[in-house]
């Protein structure tokens, strides 16, 4: 059974251009686990919006659990906690 995700993130302050860095890295690595990036749009990330919003899905909950232990992704742990303030994920059905 598939699984579509819907990812909120916000960025510490100063730090809007290294969150889309580290989002273009490890956003490289959902494909190998069986997953797929539908959308990413970006607001200004003023007040409390969230800087980056992301649509996926993939395969099946192992598939997802195989890119969230992903050992590359993983390694930049230190640069997401650098530069990610927040991250909400909700699990959403798509029409």
């Amino acid at each position: 059974m598939s699984i579509s995700l819907c990812v909120l993130l916000w960025a510490r302050p100063g730090e809007e251009e290294g969150l889309v860095r580290y989002e273009d890295r490890v956003l490289e690595l959902v494909t190998e686990h069986g997953g797929r990036v539908l959308q990413r749009a970006r607001t200004d990330g003023t007040g409390d919006e969230p800087l980056e919003i992301q649509m996926f899905t993939f395969e099946s909950q192992s598939a997802l659990d195989g890119y969230m232990q992903d050992e590359r992704r993983l390694a930049l742990a230190d640069e997401r906690d650098r530069v990610v303030a927040r991250t909400e994920l909700m699990r959403v059905t798509l029409d």
